[in-house]
């Protein structure tokens, strides 16, 4: 396999496969407003793509008077009700990308903040096969925006983290795909990208099948690899 062959897609799940934002601001809003607080966009841009602890944590110096592990349980359960309650609303063009690759025979990997038990609900209502692996928020030493997520997610079926595309749609997930060495592609959902590190911005996901993923990677991972070069003979210059 060459450097700019597609091993493997990794997804972020929350606002990039699902559109389960909106639930998980809900439940953060009830919750402030609870002990008299409000949600200020500076908290609101935070929060999305977030780890639950470190947005837990964060919520306790806003003052929410419960332990971290009660914050993120809490938010979890309700979320986990709202998914099991409504009609799941997929990303556009989300469900149909996994299939074409799954029938390319390219394997995917979910890497989410979520925890494991809200992970499984959601890839239970994909055909099987759909993720080969999943990595949790609750099973990850350092949350996003580490990249140990990632690097978690390629290894975990066996490929080189730099033959991997990830898939996000806010900044933290970005950064964390982007510093593992992955090619790192944002899908804006309800925040801007634009200041995020990435290899590359798509408006959508829809019409795309396994065979446009694998030539924008071949494509990506060539001006990664070009610009890097590019940098390193300047600096040698120095």
């Amino acid at each position: 396999m060459t450097s700019d062959t597609l091993a493997a897609v990794l997804w972020d799940m929350d606002g990039t496969l699902i559109e389960s934002e909106p639930l998980w601001i809900d439940v953060e809003i009830a919750m402030l407003r609870r002990y008299g607080l409000e949600m200020s966009a500076e908290t609101h841009e935070r929060m999305i793509g977030s780890g639950l602890w470190e947005a837990a944590e964060h919520f306790r110096e806003l003052g929410v008077p419960l332990s971290a592990d009660e914050i993120v349980a809490e938010w979890v359960e309700s979320v986990e009700r709202g998914i099991a309650e409504t009609e799941p609303q997929w990303r556009p063009g989300a469900r149909e990308l996994l299939a074409s690759l799954q029938q390319a025979g390219v394997p995917c990997a979910l890497v989410t903040m979520s925890t494991r038990s809200l992970a499984d609900a959601v890839v239970a209502m994909l055909p099987a096969g759909t993720f080969r692996a999943i990595i949790a928020g609750d099973e990850v030493e350092h949350e996003k925006p580490h990249p140990d997520p990632y690097l978690r997610g390629a290894a975990a079926l066996g490929v080189p983290i730099e033959s991997c595309l990830a898939f996000e749609d806010s900044p933290t997930g970005l950064t964390s795909a982007y510093a593992s060495g992955a090619i790192a592609v944002g899908v804006p959902n309800m925040v801007l990208l634009d200041a995020a590190p990435s290899h590359a911005l798509f408006s959508t996901l829809v019409g795309l099948d396994a065979r446009d993923v694998s030539e924008h990677f071949a494509r990506l991972r060539g001006e990664s690899t070009n610009t890097f070069a590019t940098n390193a003979a300047e600096e040698a210059a120095l």
